[in-house]
C-alpha cells in the first residue's frame, strides 16, 4: 500500500489538513490513516482483523495492539479531512495517450455511474443515511449512495461523491462535472439522460454517448446517411434546446443456454457528424 501511497504523500496531507498529531501516540495519525485506508480493503474484517492484516509484514518488531476502542478513537481524531484530501490528490486518469481500450477517436473514454452501499443501523449514522420507510414502519438497512466518474480500461477513479439515498444520481453527478474536459467523451446509462444534465456535460467541453430511457422519444428534424438522426431536447422553464445526435439500434445477446434477447437501444450524443460510431 504504502508503494502507490507513500509516507511523504500521508504526512503532506496531515499537515495541509492539520490533523497530524501534536504529541507522541501510540497510534500516529499517519498509521490511522493507512488503517482506515486497510478498512477499505478488507471491509468483510473487523477491526483487530483488519490491524492483523495491516501489520503482518512486520514480525520481529516490538509491536502495540491496540483496543478496538483506541482504534475508533484515533479515526474520529483525525475525521474525513486528511481522507478526502488524499483522494483528491491521488484520483485521476492513468492511461497513457493511445493506450487499449482507453482512447476513441483520440477522446479518454470515462464513465459516471452509481451504487448503493448499506451502513450501520445505529442512531449516529441515520440521521444523516435515514431508513427506508413504508407504509406503517421502516425497514432495512440505511442506504449511502455513491456516484464516481471513473476512467474506462483502466478503471482510475477520476472523482467520487456520496451522500443520502433519498437524493437521486443526478444530483451526485453534477457534483462530479468538474473533472471533465474537452479530451474527453462521457459514457452513461438511462439513468443520466436528462437533458439538463446533457447540457451541462457539455459545457465542460466534454462530449457524451448516453443511454436513453425509454420513455423519451426524440421526434427527428434531420436523417443522417447512417441510418442516425439529428433532435432537439427541450429542457428549463424557456424554451431552449440542446441539439444531439440519436443512434438507435436492436441488440442481439445469445446466452450459454440458448436464450435469445433482443432489445431496443437508443444512444443519445453530442459526438460530431464527422465522427463514425463504428469502431
Amino acid at each position: 500500500m504504502t508503494q502507490i501511497v507513500d509516507f511523504a504523500l500521508v504526512d503532506a496531507v496531515l499537515e495541509e489538513t492539520g490533523t497530524r498529531e501534536r504529541r507522541v501516540r501510540l497510534l500516529p495519525s499517519r498509521v490511522v490513516v493507512y488503517f482506515v485506508l486497510a478498512l477499505a480493503l478488507f471491509e468483510q474484517d473487523s477491526y483487530r482483523g483488519v490491524w492483523g492484516k495491516l501489520v503482518a509484514g512486520l514480525e520481529g518488531l516490538s509491536l502495540v495492539r491496540p483496543a478496538v476502542s483506541s482504534l475508533s478513537r484515533a479515526r474520529r481524531r483525525i475525521g474525513a479531512a486528511p481522507l478526502r484530501r488524499l483522494l483528491e490528490t491521488l484520483a485521476g486518469p492513468v492511461a497513457y495517450r493511445g493506450q487499449v481500450g482507453v482512447f476513441y477517436r483520440g477522446l479518454r473514454t470515462v464513465a459516471v455511474d452509481g451504487t448503493l452501499l448499506h451502513v450501520p443501523d445505529d442512531e449516529a449514522v441515520t440521521w444523516r443515511y435515514p431508513k427506508r420507510s413504508g407504509e406503517s414502519m421502516e425497514f432495512g438497512y440505511p442506504l449511502l449512495r455513491l456516484l464516481v466518474v471513473v476512467e474506462c480500461g483502466t478503471r482510475a477513479i477520476l472523482a467520487a461523491a456520496f451522500g443520502p439515498e433519498s437524493d437521486g444520481e443526478l444530483a451526485y453527478a453534477g457534483r462530479l462535472l468538474g473533472v471533465l474536459d474537452r479530451s474527453m467523451l462521457l459514457l452513461a446509462d438511462a439513468a443520466f439522460d436528462a437533458t439538463a444534465f446533457l447540457r451541462d456535460v457539455k459545457t465542460s467541453g466534454a462530449q457524451f454517448l448516453i443511454r436513453s430511457s425509454a420513455r423519451r422519444v426524440p421526434t427527428p428534424f434531420r436523417h443522417l446517411g447512417d441510418g442516425s438522426y439529428l433532435a432537439r431536447l427541450g429542457y428549463g422553464v424557456l424554451p431552449v434546446l440542446l441539439e444531439v445526435r440519436v443512434i438507435e439500434a436492436q441488440v442481439t445477446v445469445s446466452l450459454a443456454d440458448g436464450t435469445v434477447r433482443c432489445e431496443q437501444w437508443r444512444l443519445l450524443t453530442s459526438l460530431r457528424l464527422s465522427i463514425p460510431l463504428c469502431m
